[in-house]
């Protein structure tokens, strides 16, 4: 399978040690317990008419063959896996993040979802109060 491609690429980063000391709810990467690696499946083509829709293949191929030898498919986050999912408009409820942003950050994904709203909403009034010191005479002149 690896002979398939002119680049392929599959890397492990260890986990364990240290990491699987520190309980999955007190940082957002929640992958530690019971990980003992990150495995990256990767291709490189040189050729810009190369067909990518080949290579993808490969890399889903790949996935597939390892299913059976790791846990349910997560996914780390600065490593996007668009096969988990991925927003498709600029406004998704939080239900259809869920589908994937489980996968990314598992029990985590409602708290984080919850801290963005909260710092998204702190930071709205922020704004706002600044703008009001800012312009106040002109919100005053407005008013009379």
């Amino acid at each position: 399978m690896l002979l398939e491609q002119e680049i392929p690429q599959i890397a492990l980063t260890p986990y364990g040690g240290m990491m699987s000391k520190i309980s999955e709810k007190q940082t957002p990467f929640p992958h530690r317990k019971g990980n003992l690696f990150m495995i990256h499946y990767m291709t490189i083509w040189t050729s810009p008419s190369d067909n990518a829709a080949k290579h993808l293949d490969w890399v889903r191929k790949v996935y597939e063959y390892m299913t059976p030898y790791v846990q349910p498919r997560t996914a780390y986050v600065n490593y996007r896996d668009l096969d988990v999912g991925m927003n498709k408009k600029t406004n998704t409820s939080l239900k259809e993040a869920s589908v994937w942003g489980s996968k990314y950050f598992k029990d985590n994904f409602y708290r984080l979802a919850f801290v963005m709203l909260f710092v998204f909403y702190i930071n709205s009034i922020i704004i706002f109060i600044l703008m009001i010191k800012k312009f106040h005479h002109f919100i005053l002149i407005y008013i009379y």
